[in-house]
């Protein structure tokens, strides 16, 4: 593939669907029984067969031929097809006269066509008798022959837009190299490096093309001898006479496609198709563009058609997928007023208006069947190289004696006119014959590149995107290394492209033949761009041997690419704005985006040169006469002389702040890249033959270069601030990492070429000259105006840095002897001194080549180590020790951020080893010749001048002409300095070495009596005390002035030598060494000094907690730390008690006075019922992270939901979850209402809460909340042993039941007044006189009910109002029966969502819950007890009565399920918080004791889990018994007889033969998770402290602890035991219940118990897998096959079809997309998506939020890849995956949400709800 074709997908010729009849055709071909005879009768041969069935005239219609032409297939003998072979029969004109009788009438109907009949009617009246005549045999059979036989060994697949492509690093010979996903899983580059990409559609696999790949150019699939791609041999080739057959067939098929595809006539025919009168049958027909959005055409079509909507979309996607459509059919006027209608309306919304024609139904018909006939030669392309070669033939041969280009060029020169449609059949065709034979692609690339310039001027002026033009193909044929090197020589297309540039960018030519893009399109820009990409395809590989033609042609391409270059030299220019400031900013953009484009062009250009020395010497040349072509301009001025130390300048008057400058210099930059090539090669000793030294004017050369420098100094010194953004965009591109290359670095390469062939002094008094710093080194009174003198600084810190960059970065090939690698080593090195770094950051801060690679992965190890990364984040790479010592400060990719940063942390890091701050610069790499004289600047006169006058400035103080950078990088320049002199003399002996850098410096600076030489200024400086950062240089710079100085001073015998140098070290040495004891003994001092006050510290803080230590705890308190905690502390002094939570010993509840602090006024408050509410706040949400029945449906709208009863499944609950923060109710309500009023005045803001639904972010975390949660206060509750004792000899549950029964009957009779009862009898004793009875209930202890002040009662009706809405999706209503029911769910529900929680991250049930939770599920659980109090007590108890009817089959009534059918927790919370409704009386508001609550919910609860055991026994106990020993415990016991008694109960229905240790192991696993939930209710129910053994994790000691805080006995069996006589009854009731029965017969499914807990669907490990399956991936509702944006959604696995109108529902009238309506599904509005090819994650809620996530798939980096941009192979993170689950599991999804939307708020949002 190469990048952007434009040709759809197309059958693998190997595969059975590539065949050239389809099935569908085949289906309507079946040939009545009496068919046969008629059809043998008429053929002896298929030649007269076509022949007269062409003739007739269809007979029967279609369908009569479709019947005759599938019944008899004779296989006629060949004498007798060989009769018909000859001039005698006309094939094209037969041809044409079948298909002028069928066509028409097969696609009749446009508005409204009927695809598979039409099919069918083709089939059979058209292509099978053409088949016939064409194979001489039965077309099914001779195709299946002939695919057996073999195919190409080239796989030519192409790819949809969409599709995934990969490319391998180490073997492809160019990035647009790539393999479709199943030849690269069968392929050797799996295992090699390789990147993944999303295809753009059109390029198609390379696999089996040699020239593609370096290594592995075949799969396993396409080898030669792999089953069904053998080599194409003698056994797959045609015979003569199907070849002589397909030179008939083709040429007639392939012009009248031609011709058909061309045809202009909007209301005419051909003649030879016009057989039949013309009938007044037209079509208005509307053309795709890229211009109008598809709003812009449907309200176009709906206003001027009058359709509905439905009606406009579909024709709009149908044109938007077609590339054309007909909107109305009628008489020709009609069709014309529609025309005019549509175009007048579509330039209402838009500027242009709609392409629309009216055709007539004919011209419509012939069109349409034309690309069905190019589908099918297509396919037949497939299957033999032999009708490949026939069909190229015959479209490349040219009319004998006609100007007129052949079939093919035709088509590509129609290509723009044509609609989208055709063009994919077009490309299509090209890409299965053309580019499947080599020969044929060398002569289709030859006919391209003839019309090339043409071809690109139609793409120029069209407006569809360039992966529907033809001249896509481009990179298909250019980047074939032979092909490219054919088209050079032959074809010579390098120039052909630059011309073609030139021809298409002349508007943009300036008066001195300059461009300039103000004002330019874009558009036209980005197409202009796809002509520079071709230049790069051609260049893309150097060739290895050169020919003279080759480099005869090359060179001609490089001169015309100079004349580009040439238009570019200066282009834009810019002058300094003075006074004021520029009004508008010009448009840089286009400029910087062409330079960033040719920067790759630029380099492949050079490196082609440096293949061949004679060319790059030619090429230099010709290079060096455009360059000063180019430098004449500024000669008219005069020149002027300027004197400085003894040395004479002459140049031109110039001055970059007065005169134009521009930043656009590729002609110098090209010439210094020859250059340093040249130097490279050595061939720079020959360039004299081609430039005379007199023609080269190096001062020429450097000016450009130089004054752009000097721009990029003067905006750093804000003198151009007045020209606006533009200009710091322009600087800001020019030294990044995207453009540098080819600008920046250039241009100090120029400034090299200066340094190294003009003499020093002179080269140094032009640089001064041009920063216009000439006057501040000479002896001048200095201005006073501050802003000058600060500019000026600026100015000579730039001039300094650079003189910094031209002597001491030598980092290039060229300049110094160093390669590739060690220049992107030291990049890294410097990149990772500033911080460590990911693998994708260094990757963007490094140069890429013309592959995209930046060479990082080849050498990093050698320089760092890989640091992985964590749970979030991602890994780093850290700089090795021992490459710190390459550190180079003043490294010239630094940006001034960078340089401080990498300072500072090296300062930092020398500091923390205990030693000196010095930063000295690495020992350079040498010059090469070529730039030897390069350091000769550093000992000149003018440098000693500029050095000693900037120390002098620092040492006389004069604070305002000199900066600390300005010394910095002067003691840098002196340590380059006597850096190279030490080099020079180790390597040299002393009086070779003409670098007298130490003598020059250690010179006085005149002969004044106060002169001084630069030593000793350096022995001042050190006393200067605004300098003492830069102690540590100095001194190593005065070290290494004495180390040179003894190196000088060596005698000529090498022992003597030896020694002063080892003695030199040795001073070096001792000298370090005593500043290193120095400041080691400061560094102990100072960590002893610390040490101290921290121990301080640390007893001071003691002392407190002592002291305050009451206060300490309340704060313990107030921030909500566990119960237990408080317990612990609290009663520490108490008598021992029992941790019992139900029943008469049950253990003291821990009610603590609670403080809390209100988050918005700060002020504090004690929690009580008669206070002002306080509130959490809180966020209701629907949840289905329980369900165990996915597929379930979800009512979407609760209106008729009865919430009581919550189905076993968990299909959907209600969570409410709280972020723990604390606020007074009053406070909440004002901040809500100020939320209210500023988001009215500020409508414009799409904001990211409802407000209308109650929603606002937490003020201090800001989570997403819709209500709040009152603090409802525990109320102690203390049981008297003694009173319990008695209670409990009376009390039995018997008794128990029998007065509740009293007790609701009695309420029952009151409800009824006479009416008929609603409830029966349900004592034995009657009702008559059980007045008494009927109040026994209060005999155990009453109390009265706990009075709510007027806030917390606002406070809980609010709240329960909110689950009511939020729960069921209806509208607010307080006096709704369903809000209590409602609150028992969300509280069950919430708990059994914490226990999952807790089981799932394998923590302990208490004691490990987040604050949040805690203080959450404590208001919950209160609340959920209080809110009872605020409903009427009638309806409480009526929803209690049928709670009981689940458990109490006496109080069943019709709706009551059946025992199968509800969650058992949900009925126990609703029994235990509805329970106290029986207390209510008429006159007195009552409520139960402690002594009555205790047996209350101990009954309840027993009863519930007899209940619960029977449910799991019925279920889950069916299991077939595994090995395992006899167990003949107790409980295995207990569990084998209550087998028998169910079994007898079912009738038989219940097995007894299941083994009882195997029930009770059910049993005990299956009840587990309720015991748990039912733990956690009742201690927030009552504060009973739980056992320790719940404190901990431990499987055994946990259920006896959980049994125990529940008066349950371990062997749960016993239960029914105890109460058999009042339990037997009930189980008889629940067994004989018909769908417990149903179930145990097999015939219903129930749920089995333990639950299984939820978990993200499992992912493979390689993300490569998911892209398989996403490519494998159909649209259940699309017939196409265009690849789709697939999502996985992670709750279910179900795979989508996203952000596509085929799979857009209706959902309560409202369009909703694919994941949105899933959602409302699948996860009740909140889901989790991931998105395939874009490898993220999408988070929605709802219609109207969600947001983006990282993936969970890492590359070997540990970094994420959001849409796959850098395309490494990606594995599966297990934490990060389970992080997303925990998001899931703890309800965080929608806040989450909504953090993400505050971080990154936008005022157009993206639209979720068609997602």
């Amino acid at each position: 593939m190469r990048v952007g074709r434009a040709a759809p997908a197309r059958c693998h010729p190997g595969r059975r669907g590539g065949r050239a009849v389809e099935a569908t055709g085949r289906g309507a071909a079946q040939r009545p029984g009496d068919g046969g005879g008629s059809f043998r009768a008429v053929t002896a041969s298929p030649a007269a067969s076509l022949a007269l069935k062409m003739a007739d005239g269809g007979n029967g219609g279609p369908g009569a031929a479709a019947a005759g032409a599938a019944g008899g297939r004779v296989h006629a003998q060949p004498q007798e097809r060989a009769m018909w072979c000859d001039e005698r029969f006309n094939f094209q004109a037969t041809f044409l006269q079948c298909l002028a009788k069928h066509v028409p009438n097969i696609y009749s109907a446009e508005m409204d066509p009927l695809l598979e009949k039409q099919e069918e009617m083709v089939q059979a009246a058209i292509l099978y008798p053409l088949e016939c005549y064409l194979f001489g045999e039965d077309p099914d059979m001779f195709l299946e022959k002939l695919q057996q036989s073999g195919t190409s060994q080239l796989c030519g697949k192409v790819f949809k837009g969409g599709e995934t492509t990969y490319s391998c690093r180490d073997c492809a010979v160019d990035p647009t190299c790539v393999l479709c996903m199943d030849c690269f899983q069968n392929s050797i580059h799996k295992n090699h490096r390789y990147k993944m990409h999303s295809s753009t559609g059109g390029g198609f696999c390379d696999c089996g093309d040699t020239e593609a790949w370096k290594a592995g150019p075949l799969c396993t699939k396409h080898e030669p001898g792999a089953s069904g791609s053998a080599k194409e041999n003698s056994e797959c080739q045609l015979n003569e006479e199907i070849m002589e057959h397909s030179r008939r067939v083709f040429p007639a098929v392939i012009k009248y496609i031609v011709d058909m595809l061309i045809w202009e006539e909007e209301k005419e025919l051909p003649p030879e198709l016009t057989i039949r009168e013309k009938v007044d049958s037209y079509y208005c027909v509307l053309f795709n563009d890229e211009h109008h959005s598809y709003d812009h055409v449907i309200y176009s079509l709906q206003r001027a058609l009058g359709c509905e909507l439905g009606e406009a979309q579909l024709h709009t996607t149908a044109i938007d997928k077609e590339g054309r459509r007909a909107v109305k059919a009628g008489h020709y006027t009609s069709c014309q007023e529609a025309k005019e209608e549509i175009k007048r309306h579509s330039e209402n919304v838009s500027q242009r208006p709609l392409h629309v024609e009216v055709l007539h139904a004919d011209v419509m018909a012939h069109q349409k069947f034309a690309l069905r006939l190019g589908s099918w030669l297509n396919k037949l392309m497939s299957y033999s190289s032999d009708f490949r070669q026939i069909f190229c033939q015959i479209c490349l041969k040219e009319e004998t004696g006609s100007e007129n280009p052949c079939f093919i060029s035709k088509l590509m020169l129609w290509d723009a006119k044509l609609h989208k449609g055709a063009r994919k059949v077009l490309h299509e065709l090209i890409f299965s014959s053309f580019f499947m034979e080599m020969e044929y692609k060398k002569l289709f690339a030859v006919e391209f590149v003839k019309y090339y310039k043409a071809l690109q001027k139609e793409y120029i002026s069209d407006d569809h995107d360039r992966a529907l033009s033809v001249t896509a193909l481009s990179v298909q044929m250019f980047t074939v290394p032979t092909l490219a090197r054919h088209l050079i020589e032959e074809q010579n297309v390098i120039t052909t492209i630059t011309e073609t540039l030139l021809e298409v960018l002349p508007e943009y030519l300036d008066k001195n033949d300059k461009f300039n893009f103000q004002g330019y399109s874009q558009d036209k820009l980005n197409r202009v761009y796809a002509v520079i990409y071709d230049l790069r395809y051609v260049l893309v590989s150097k060739p290895t041997l050169w020919t003279d033609r080759l480099r005869a042609r090359f060179l001609e391409g490089f001169v015309s690419f100079l004349r580009i270059l040439t238009c570019m030299q200066g282009m834009e220019e810019i002058k300094r704005q003075i006074g004021q400031h520029i009004e508008v900013d010009p448009d840089w953009e286009a400029a910087i985006a062409i330079q960033m484009q040719l920067k790759n062009i630029l380099l492949m250009f050079q490196e082609w040169c440096a293949c061949d020395e004679e060319l790059l010497l030619r090429a230099y040349s010709e290079c060096h006469k455009a360059v000063m072509r180019c430098s004449t301009n500024g000669r008219s001025r005069e020149k002027t002389v300027f004197h400085l130390c003894g040395h004479t300048l002459e140049s031109r008057p110039y001055r970059v702040s007065a005169d134009p400058v521009s930043i656009h210099l590729p002609l110098s930059r090209t010439l210094a890249g020859l250059h340093v090539r040249l130097s490279k090669t050595g061939t720079i000793s020959r360039l004299h033959e081609f430039v005379s030294p007199e023609e080269f004017q190096v001062e020429l050369l450097v000016e450009y270069p130089l004054r752009c420098l000097v721009l990029v100094a003067q905006v750093a010194a804000e003198m151009w601030r007045r020209n606006g953004l533009s200009l710091i965009s322009q600087v800001f591109y020019y030294q990044d990492v995207k453009c540098r290359e080819e600008m920046y670095d250039k241009d100090i390469i120029m400034l090299q070429i200066g340094a190294s062939l003009m003499d020093p002094n002179q080269f140094l008094l032009l640089i001064l000259q041009r920063y216009e710093l000439a006057d501040t080194f000479k002896k001048l009174k200095p201005t006073k105006d501050q802003d000058l003198i600060k500019q000026c600084n600026v100015l000579i810190e730039e001039m300094l840095q650079i003189l910094i960059y031209v002597v001491g970065e030598r980092y290039v090939p060229g300049v110094s002897n160093v390669t590739k690698e060690d220049v992107t080593i030291r990049e890294i090195i410097h990149l990772l001194c500033i911080e460590p770094m990911a693998h994708s950051a260094i990757t963007k801060a490094l140069p890429e080549n013309e592959n995209n690679e930046t060479g990082l992965e080849n050498v990093i190890d050698r320089v760092a180590t890989f640091k992985k990364p964590g749970v979030s984040g991602h890994g780093v790479y850290e700089l090795k020790d021992e490459c710190l010592k390459e550190f180079n400060m003043f490294f010239y990719h630094y940006t001034k951020t960078q340089h401080s940063k990498a300072e500072h942390t090296q300062k930092k890091r020398r500091k923390q080893e205990n030693r000196d701050e010095a930063l000295p610069p690495p020992p350079p790499p040498d010059f090469s010749p070529a730039f030897s004289n390069v350091v000769r600047i550093l000992n000149c006169d003018v440098m000693m001048h500029i050095l000693r006058t900037i120390l002098q400035r620092a040492v006389e103080l004069e604070t305002h002409l000199w900066t600390e950078a300005m010394i910095q990088m002067v003691l840098h320049l002196l340590s380059l300095g006597l850096l190279e002199e030490k080099q020079q003399l180790q390597k040299s002996p002393e009086e070779e070495v003409t670098f007298d850098f130490y003598h020059k410096a250690t010179r006085m600076g005149s002969s004044a009596l106060n002169a001084v030489n630069v030593l000793m200024l350096l022995e001042k400086l050190k006393r200067v005390p605004q300098l003492e950062a830069q102690k540590d240089t100095v001194n190593w710079i005065l070290q290494m002035f004495d180390t040179v100085k003894r190196l000088r001073e060596k005698s000529s015998l090498t022992t003597v030598a030896a020694t002063s140098g080892s003695e030199a070290t040795k001073g070096d040495e001792s000298s370090q060494d005593k500043e290193k004891a120095e400041r080691k003994r400061k560094a102990e001092a100072a960590r002893l000094h610390r040490q101290k006050i921290m121990a301080q510290m640390s007893a001071l803080q003691r002392n407190f907690i002592e002291t305050h230590k009451l206060l300490y705890e309340n704060t313990l308190e107030a921030q909500g730390k566990e119960d237990s905690i408080m317990e612990e502390e609290s009663m520490s002094s108490a008598i021992d008690y029992s941790r019992i939570a139900l029943g008469p010993k049950r253990g003291p509840s821990v009610a603590e006075k609670e403080v809390l602090t209100c988050i918005l006024c700060q002020e504090e408050q004690e929690v009580k019922l008669e206070s002002a509410a306080m509130v959490l706040s809180a966020c209701v949400q629907k949840s289905t992270a329980l369900t165990q029945n996915r597929s379930r449906i979800l009512e979407l709208s609760g209106d008729t939901l009865d919430p009581l009863f919550m189905h076993p499944d968990l299909p959907c609950g209600t969570h409410t979850g709280s972020c723990g923060h604390v606020m007074h109710a009053a406070c909440w309500q004002k901040y809500f209402e100020a939320m209210q009023l500023n988001f009215r005045q500020r409508l414009h803001v799409e904001q990211i809460f409802d407000l209308e639904n109650g929603e606002y972010l937490c003020p201090l975390c800001k989570s997403l909340c819709n209500t709040v949660i009152p603090i409802v206060p525990l109320q102690a509750q203390k049981i008297n042993s003694e009173d319990a004792e008695a209670v409990a000899q009376i009390l039995s549950l018997a008794r128990w039941l029998e007065i509740i029964t009293v007790r609701i009957s009695g309420y029952s009779m009151k409800s009824a007044k006479g009416e008929k009862q609603s409830l029966p009898a349900f004592t034995n004793k009657g009702m008559g006189n059980s007045a008494l009875e009927f109040h026994s209930i209060l005999s155990f202890g009453v109390q009265s009910s706990a009075k709510y002040s007027s806030s917390i009662k606002e406070m809980l009706i609010l709240f329960a109002t909110t689950i009511y809405r939020v729960g069921l999706k209806v509208a607010p209503n307080e006096a709704d029966y369903r809000i209590p029911m409602m609150t028992w769910s969300t509280c069950a529900f919430t708990i059994q969502c914490i226990e999952n929680l807790l089981e799932t991250e394998g923590k302990p049930l208490f004691g490990s819950l987040q604050n949040r939770q805690h203080s959450g599920l404590k208001a919950l659980v209160q609340f959920a007890a209080a809110q009872r109090t605020t409903s009427p007590q009638v309806l409480i108890q009526k929803h209690l009565i049928r709670l009981l009817g689940v458990l109490l089959p006496n109080f069943k009534v019709e709706d009551t399920p059946s025992l199968l059918e509800v969650d058992m927790f949900h009925i126990l919370v609703g029994v235990v918080l509805s329970f106290p409704s029986l207390y209510w009386e008429d006159a007195v508001d009552l409520q139960p004791s402690s002594i009555s609550s205790a047996y209350n919910h101990l009954y309840l609860f027993h009863l519930t889990t007899l209940a619960h055991i029977t449910q799991i026994v019925v279920s889950s106990a069916t299991e077939s018994p595994t090995a395992r020993s006899s167990d003949n415990s107790e409980e295995a016991q207990s569990a084998q007889s209550f087998c028998r008694e169910i079994c007898q109960y079912t009738s038989g229905c219940f097995s007894q033969d299941i083994p009882g240790w195997l029930v009770w192991d059910c049993v005990k696993k299956g009840i587990m998770p309720y015991l748990r939930c039912a733990a956690l209710f009742f201690h927030y129910l009552l504060g009973v402290s739980p056992p320790e053994e719940l404190l901990q994790v431990s499987e055994e000691g946990q259920f006896k602890a959980l049994c125990s805080y529940l008066s349950l006995p371990t062997n749960l069996f016993l239960l029914f035991q105890e109460y058999w006589d009042t339990v037997n009854p009930l189980l008889q009731r629940w067994c004989a219940d018909p769908v417990v029965l149903s179930c145990l017969k097999g015939k219903s499914i129930a749920i089995r118990y333990p639950r299984k807990r939820n978990s993200l669907i499992e992912l493979p490990e390689d993300y490569s897998c998911l892209l398989n399956q996403a490519s494998q991936f159909r649209c259940p509702r699309s017939s196409d096959d265009e690849q789709k944006h697939p999502v996985l959604c992670l709750f279910c696995g179900a795979m989508l079809c996203s952000q596509n109108t085929c799979c857009q529902e209706l959902v309560n009238g409202e369009e909703l997309g694919a994941c949105t309506s899933h959602a409302l599904q699948c996860g009740a509005g909140v889901c989790m998506f991931l998105k395939i090819r874009e490898c993220k994650v999408v988070l929605i809620e709802g219609k109207t939020r969600g947001c983006l996530y990282p993936a969970p798939y890492l590359d070997e980096y540990g970094e994420t890849d959001p849409g796959l941009k850098r395309g490494n192979p990606l594995q599966l993170c297990r934490e990060r995956y389970r992080k997303l689950h925990l998001l899931w599991q703890q309800h965080c999804i929608i806040e989450e949400i909504a953090r993400s939307q505050e971080t990154n708020q936008i005022f157009f949002g993206f639209n979720w709800q068609l997602l």
